[in-house]
């Protein structure tokens, strides 16, 4: 890619700040990478690819589905006399952390067209960028798809898509009944029991199992980042036991 820097009005402008490993699109540029977006999102939904509990960052889908899903599950327990827990993690610089030559694995599993899986693999793999200014042409710099691309939402859901199905079907397997909502780059495991004692035991399996799959797709979890939330109909004292989650490398909660 090349992009040419207009002259500015001020010649003591500083030259030094537009040479940096950056990706800068025009207006155009910009335009055509929502378009593929869409599509993709288009594609991917209609075939039921994407996971049905990614609530971010996808058309039709934001934060306030994920609350309002959220205090429905919740007051839903209540009626039932459950208490609800969440636990909630962050995944590290989770964009930045993509292996891209697997997400060219998941297009294709996506079934999408070889063409596209083909541009996918030359635009977000080896990239590099130079920089006209007047008579001066910059070397060449590489560079990766940030996570402010319009096309950085979507293929983000199409990567954890593929973990979040074989997570929920080792959770199935181990007959851990816990939810899950993927904010793209956070997740919520969601348990509902009359016993914190078992809530703890399933969350504690669920993080470590969801531990081993984001590392072996090249992603780690942010340990001080991860919380825990009760949500109890008691009136009186509310005072549940800590989650030990030291055993699998994390803290007490």
């Amino acid at each position: 890619m090349t992009v040419v820097i207009p002259k500015p009005n001020k010649q003591s402008y500083n030259f030094s700040k537009l040479f940096r490993p950056i990706v800068l699109l025009n207006t155009v540029g910009k335009l055509i990478e929502k378009v593929i977006g869409k599509r993709l999102q288009f594609h991917t939904t209609s075939n039921d690819f994407i996971y049905p509990s990614q609530l971010e960052g996808l058309k039709f889908k934001s934060m306030t589905d994920a609350g309002m899903a959220l205090i429905h599950i919740i007051w839903s327990g209540w009626v039932k006399n459950l208490s609800t827990s969440i636990l909630a993690f962050d995944i590290v610089q989770f964009f930045p952390s993509l292996n891209y030559h697997l997400l060219t694995l998941i297009l294709k599993k996506a079934e999408f067209d070889n063409h596209i899986v083909s541009f996918f693999a030359n635009y977000l793999i080896d990239r590099k960028m130079n920089y006209f200014w007047n008579n001066f042409t910059s070397p060449l710099l590489d560079v990766n798809v940030g996570q402010s691309s319009a096309l950085s939402s979507i293929l983000s859901a199409l990567y954890l898509s593929l973990l979040f199905y074989i997570l929920e079907k080792h959770l199935k397997n181990l007959k851990i009944p816990i939810s899950i909502i993927s904010l793209v780059d956070d997740g919520l495991f969601i348990s509902q029991s009359k016993s914190f004692y078992i809530f703890n035991c399933c969350i504690f399996c669920s993080y470590n199992v969801i531990s081993n799959l984001l590392e072996k797709f090249g992603l780690i979890v942010e340990n001080s980042k991860t919380e825990v939330f009760h949500f109890n109909k008691s009136q009186g004292i509310f005072n549940p036991p800590s989650l030990d989650l030291s055993p699998i490398g994390d803290t007490i909660l």
